[in-house]
């Protein structure tokens, strides 16, 4: 009756004492019944042979009973119950000394079995190596001692009756060893389900930490082209070519200084981007989406517009160095000839106010009248003075000369004086011819002389004005070109010597005549103002410049020769350099697909490419050398080279950008098949396949081709509409923003998902409900109990309230957690 209320568990009521041996049997057959129905078959045993005490049947029975349910479900790796038990005992107590368990009898015998089984689980428990095999009875108590203690398995046996007996009872050790199987198989269970979790977490917030590095790096990287753009695109001109020097220096030391750096951040930015998305895809984790703002195609758009601010600050900086340069240039001819023009002005005011014509005798009237004569010439002869001096300052005013207001004032004094001087000379020619008719003779000598001498005082001052002009040339043409024409104002020199010694000759003629004739001449020529002496000398001054003329010309023909070879040198490196950028960049596309081996005999030959282009960095260097001699030097063009050093810059970095690229491709082609255990040969099919329907090479598939390679692959996705079906859904996999192209680490990322198995959100959920007692929600001090602690507090703090009706305080929701994990819900 004992027998069937502990199996059956309901209690039976009390037989009567007259029909104690009939309700016996009913109740032993109830007992025999229920363990039919369990699946155990019990082979000549009767409930008579029970109720009359067969010590034989009766133990037969409870045997049946033990091996129905406590052995029978020991399963390990399909063997038998019995066999699985001895496997689980092998296994587990194989690396102790003295231990060989073959059997369940005299394997056990020594105790040291039963000690080495609990030591494997609970080695706080157990101090094995004080054990001796010699004194079994110790060895035999200590272990049952401490499992009755400490993992609530009764006591069974006899340590006296284990060492006494030759072959201990087989199916008592191992009813025994059964208890030892079923304590620690539930702490494997929650063990398994423990590291799976902290697997899981792991990945989770490595994930998360990559994540926050990635906001980080994007931000600041962000953050430095707001800053840049704005200096980059202010265009508030300066004043002096100093001034804008300085700040096409401070350009040079962004260009060569601060962008490299950013450069490279740039690119492991994104080779941060692509790492951390292929890690995402292999724990099977949703895609990472950055920040709003902060998208690799955000980075992207950023720095096409700091691209193009600097490109047009750039521009705009030469051009207000030439604009400047060219406003000096003006300024100082404008200051020049102002300067000539207002020494020539000078008394002229005073001069045509003068009253002399009143007390003059005819002589002297008519001399007055022939050198005012004179003067109106000299004045016609400056009128294109004049204008040019009011065109310069136009000028000067249209360039947005910063000194334009003093030009402006002293231009309008010039002119203002120009028309009082018109106005005087009117006024006095109208004095002098009203009295004209009242004087006689003029001596005609004389004032063939003024005629004469006025257009050639005029000349030559003209010519010292051409001699001291300033110039500004960039090219030998345009320096060859004032050569030219000194050359040929100097081949004029003989004439103008003639026509000065004509001058001249007039005047000795004159006094030759008047000394012949005892005339007495009164002082100068009357009718002009320019003297002998004053050729003579102005003639002198010619000659002294023109050989100041020679040596300036020279000097700018030897700079514009220093630069014609600044141009030849850079142009000779340039015309190197730019071809080893561009044949490389094509060697990077061929290298990419014709690449041979294991991966990583890829890479390092990748790696080995990259070494050889950062080894060919002196040649760039020595170019930006060679560039800044040009820019100090002014020199704006170079008609012998098509390549600027903008050109080599952006190809250089583009160069290294896209074998960095190619490496992190392989990378993580590295990463995929470790991650998703494919194996080269796997690796190597896809990549052949992959390349045989590239056709043009380009890296990646069109829809048509796709298909092609995937049929290739052995998928059904022919021309019809199950066919069709099935390759909308892969191209919706491989190309979820229908683009139009499948790239390699798509097909590679699509091939490893359909090869390989990976952990899911359900494989998570099952754990934690191990961890839980087989609950609904998991409590902290469960969590706490079954994972490390930091991994422990992660999940406490984001797991949120369990709400199910059989919710307990602090109980938390693992499953609305495990699923967020995957990306199926918001964590």
């Amino acid at each position: 009756m004992l027998l069937l209320e502990v199996i059956s568990g309901e209690r039976l009521p009390k037989p009567e004492r007259g029909k104690m041996r009939v309700h016996k049997i009913n109740n032993v057959n109830k007992a025999l019944d229920f363990i039919a129905s369990k699946g155990v078959k019990l082979v000549s045993i009767g409930a008579e042979e029970i109720v009359d005490g067969n010590a034989k049947m009766t133990l037969g029975m409870i045997w049946t009973i033990i091996l129905r349910f406590a052995i029978q479900d020991i399963s390990v790796e399909e063997t038998s119950a019995k066999e699985g038990l001895l496997l689980w005992c092998q296994r587990k107590t194989a690396p102790y000394k003295n231990v060989n368990v073959q059997n369940f009898h005299i394997s056990w015998k020594d105790g040291l079995a039963f000690n080495a089984l609990i030591h494997r689980h609970r080695p706080e428990l157990i101090e094995y190596d004080k054990l001796r095999k010699d004194d079994p009875v110790t060895n035999l108590n200590n272990a049952f001692e401490v499992a009755e203690k400490y993992l609530d398995i009764p006591k069974m046996l006899d340590a006296e009756d284990i060492v006494n007996t030759a072959r201990p009872d087989e199916k008592a050790i191992m009813t025994y060893v059964s208890s030892f199987y079923h304590a620690f198989s539930g702490a494997q269970k929650a063990e398994t389900a423990a590291n799976r979790i902290c697997k899981v977490l792991a990945v989770n917030q490595e994930n998360e930490h990559l994540m926050e590095d990635y906001e980080k790096l994007a931000s600041d990287l962000l953050e430095w082209i707001k800053r840049t753009i704005p200096w980059l695109e202010d265009r508030s001109p300066q004043k002096t070519i100093q001034e804008m020097q300085q700040k096409l220096e401070d350009f040079r030391d962004y260009r060569r200084v601060h962008k490299p750096p950013k450069v490279q951040e740039k690119c492991q930015l994104e080779i941060n981007f692509n790492t951390l998305q292929t890690k995402l895809r292999l724990s099977n984790r949703p895609a990472f989406m950055p920040s709003e703002g902060r998208m690799v195609s955000d980075i992207n758009t950023g720095w096409q517009h700091l691209e193009q601010a600097e490109k047009g600050y750039e521009e705009w900086l030469l051009n207000e160095i030439r604009r400047l340069e060219r406003l000096d240039h003006l300024a100082e001819k404008f200051r020049q000839k102002a300067s000539i023009h207002e020494a020539w002005t000078e008394g002229k005011e005073a001069m045509l106010k003068q009253k002399d014509y009143e007390a003059a005798t005819l002589s002297d009237i008519k001399a007055l009248i022939r050198k005012h004569e004179a003067f109106e010439s000299d004045l016609a002869a400056h009128q294109d003075r004049v204008e040019q001096i009011a065109a310069i300052a136009q000028e000067l005013n249209e360039l947005d000369y910063y000194d334009s207001p003093s030009v402006n004032a002293r231009c309008q004094k010039i002119c203002d004086q120009w028309d009082v001087l018109g106005s005087l000379t009117h006024s006095r020619r109208e004095a002098l011819e009203k009295t004209e008719k009242q004087l006689e003779t003029i001596d005609e000598l004389h004032l063939e002389y003024a005629k004469r001498a006025a257009p050639f005082n005029n000349w030559m001052e003209s010519a010292m004005e051409d001699l001291q002009d300033m110039f500004i040339v960039h090219t030998i043409e345009e320096i060859e070109g004032l050569i030219a024409a000194h050359d040929q104002f100097k081949s004029t020199l003989p004439d103008a010597d003639k026509e000065r010694e004509a001058i001249l000759g007039i005047q000795r003629e004159a006094q030759r005549i008047a000394d012949f004739n005892s005339i007495k001449l009164a002082g100068n020529n009357p009718y002009t103002s320019v003297t002998p002496q004053i050729i003579n000398s102005k003639w002198e001054r010619v000659q002294q410049l023109v050989p100041k003329r020679d040596h300036a010309l020279q000097d700018e023909q030897s700079k514009q020769q220093s630069n014609e070879h600044l141009r030849r040198q850079f142009a000779s490196q340039a015309n190197i350099v730019g071809p080893w950028i561009q044949t490389k960049m094509e060697e990077i596309g061929r290298i990419s697909i014709e690449l041979h081996g294991t991966l990583e005999a890829q890479l390092a030959q990748l790696k080995q490419y990259e070494q050889s282009i950062v080894d060919y960095k002196p040649n760039i260097d020595l170019l930006e050398q060679q560039h800044q001699l040009i820019q100090e030097a002014l020199i704006f063009d170079n008609k012998h080279t098509n390549y600027t050093m903008e050109h080599i810059r952006v190809g250089w970095e583009q160069l290294l950008t896209t074998i960095a690229r190619t490496i992190n491709e392989v990378e993580n082609q590295i990463l995929t098949r470790d991650a998703k255990g494919i194996s080269q040969e796997q690796m190597q099919e896809f990549r052949a396949s992959f390349n045989h329907f590239d056709k043009d090479h380009g890296g990646a598939l069109g829809p048509e081709e796709f298909k092609a390679c995937l049929i290739s692959l052995g998928y059904d996705v022919e021309n019809d509409r199950q066919g069709d079906a099935e390759f909308n859904r892969i191209m919706s996999v491989v190309d979820p923003n229908n683009s139009g192209i499948v790239t390699f680490q798509a097909f590679i990322d699509f091939m490893s998902r359909e090869t390989t198995d990976t952990d899911t959100a359900d494989q998570v959920i099952a754990s934690f409900k191990v961890l839980a007692g087989d609950k609904n929600y998991i409590t902290a001090e469960e969590l706490r109990r079954e994972l490390p602690p930091e991994q422990a507090e992660y999940c406490i703090a984001r797991m949120a309230p369990y709400q199910g009706p059989d919710a307990v305080p602090g109980a938390l929701d693992y499953k609305s957690f495990s699923t967020a994990l995957y990306g199926e819900s918001d964590l």
